[in-house]
């Protein structure tokens, strides 16, 4: 028989300081490694005055990652080592590639006075932590967005759903990337791999995640479902509730993070930082 995950553990995001002094709220990260294998962290900067965020990124180096910028209002502006320039604009994503290592900024600018959007961090395994850097830019007109029977309406940018794929494809850890919107009263079902981890965020609304009918979920709140079962449940609340939804093939590898730079020990961390304070940071790309 179908069996449909439980929720096993909740977390709220905390307030943060990031980069040149962005004001963020960060759903999880370094503190609950590893029970987000294969992803890092979440940070949710959506904000309403233009102080918490103008700050931005400046130039700053990754390596042995991804770093994926999903934008809702606003824009990113961003620059690169690789001489690559460019916007993530509402509604659009960016998944970067840093591989062997790449040095670039990310710079906030409202649209309309508005801002905001999220970053998820993806851990890429030993096999390809020193591959060559890489782009996936999805505008918002290219992510499928879909509407099922059920009242649930679904933008997909990595995975697939309903028959549909996302745009971002070819990444190491087989992940789905989904934001979902469900109207008042309104369920899901969605499928999820035999040992993969699955999480949702709520990002509006309420709702609930699992089979605990009084246990509502609302904004910035996020769950991390347990490993047994084939299938998660969302079912809204009155307000009706929207959420990003991810989930990956664990790695079960070794962490060693330093800030922008994830790798598998300390001594491939404490090189990454000897060859960005002696200018051999990036490599050639094959």
């Amino acid at each position: 028989m179908p069996q449909t995950r439980t929720i096993v553990k909740k977390f709220l995001s905390r307030e943060t300081m990031e980069g040149a002094g962005v004001r963020l709220h960060r759903a999880f990260g370094y503190n609950e490694i590893p029970l987000f294998d294969p992803f890092l962290m979440l940070d949710d900067f959506r904000a309403d005055r233009p102080k918490d965020y103008i700050a931005g990124f400046p130039w700053h180096p990754h390596r042995g990652i991804e770093t994926v910028t999903y934008m809702l209002e606003g824009t990113v502006e961003h620059g690169d080592s690789m001489g690559h320039k460019g916007n993530v604009d509402a509604g659009g994503v960016q998944w970067m590639t840093a591989g062997s290592g790449i040095i670039h900024q990310e710079m906030p600018k409202p649209v309309d006075g508005r801002m905001g959007g999220f970053q998820l961090w993806v851990n890429l395994p030993r096999s390809h932590k020193m591959m060559d850097p890489r782009y996936q830019e999805i505008r918002a007109e290219d992510i499928p967005r879909i509407t099922l029977p059920n009242g649930a309406r679904v933008r997909v940018i990595c995975g697939k759903i309903g028959g549909v794929s996302g745009p971002v494809r070819d990444i190491m850890v087989e992940p789905e990337y989904l934001d979902v919107t469900l109207e008042p009263d309104a369920q899901f079902s969605h499928p999820v791999k035999s040992g993969y981890m699955a999480a949702v965020y709520v990002i509006g609304g309420g709702g609930r995640f699992d089979q605990h009918p009084k246990e509502e979920l609302t904004n910035r709140t996020l769950a991390l479902f347990g490993d047994k079962g084939d299938s998660v449940d969302f079912h809204a609340g009155s307000n009706g509730v929207r959420f990003l939804y991810f989930s990956g093939k664990p790695l079960r590898e070794p962490i060693a993070w330093g800030g922008p730079i994830v790798m598998n020990t300390q001594e491939e961390l404490q090189q990454a930082f000897t060859e960005y304070e002696n200018d051999t940071f990036i490599k050639k790309t094959s």
